[in-house]
């Protein structure tokens, strides 16, 4: 049988999801294996039919595990998203804001070619909220987010969408950071309505530069300090 880490402390449905999880993601288990039934991975944890059965229902939410009615539950992928985005969250603030860049560059080059003019009016509400809220900067981050993401829609790239959508809340932290950590250098309004301005006239290529170059002052900076 698959060696599992029996559990002796701490939050026992927790610790059980880990243990499942690193046997999976070490290949201990692979893709279509079926897991052991809840009395023998019971044993092996040294921990209740009741913990097992919420690790399991847990790791099926985050669609690495399938239970099967009536044959078992199954390993349908060594990853689990909600950990990935954990690690992704615990990244580097410069990581972070480099996949950042890629994905809005990318995204804002997409923009220019396929938007429609319904949601340039949307992203412009978005700028013009972002500058009247002034010196409150709770309501210009969650602004500037509206922007960011009426930008990504405006792709129509539906697997863009999602992979930004997921990586949604590392983004917010990484505006919060800019416009509130006075040592990194802030997008200015204006820059953002350049880039905005670029995308109404379909200039794909300078939208995609602009988008870039919105993040890459942070970057630098924080390269200057490592």
């Amino acid at each position: 049988m698959t060696q599992l880490r029996r559990i002796t402390k701490g939050s026992l449905v927790d610790t059980a999801i880990d243990s499942i999880r690193t046997a999976i993601e070490t290949g201990q288990w692979q893709t279509g294996d079926r897991l052991p039934v809840e009395a023998e991975l019971s044993e092996a944890l040294g921990i209740s039919r009741n913990t097992v059965r919420e690790a399991v229902r847990v790791l099926v939410h985050v669609g690495m595990l399938e239970t099967r009615q009536g044959d078992g539950t199954y390993v349908r992928s060594s990853h689990d998203g909600g950990e990935t985005l954990r690690r992704m969250e615990q990244a580097e603030l410069k990581d972070q804001l480099e996949v950042r860049q890629m994905l809005e560059a990318e995204a804002a080059r997409l923009a220019a070619e396929r938007r429609t003019d319904d949601e340039v009016q949307v992203m412009s509400r978005a700028l013009d909220q972002r500058a009247a809220a002034g010196n409150d900067v709770r309501a210009r981050i969650r602004h500037d987010e509206q922007f960011h993401h009426a930008l990504v829609r405006a792709a129509h790239n539906s697997a863009l969408v999602e992979l930004y959508s997921y990586f949604s809340h590392a983004i917010t932290r990484t505006i919060e950071r800019t416009e509130l950590d006075e040592s990194l250098p802030e997008p200015s309004q204006e820059d953002h309505e350049i880039l905005l301005a670029a995308v109404r006239r379909k200039d794909s290529a300078r939208a995609k530069q602009l988008a870039s170059a919105l993040l890459q002052p942070s970057i630098d900076k924080l390269n200057s300090t490592r």
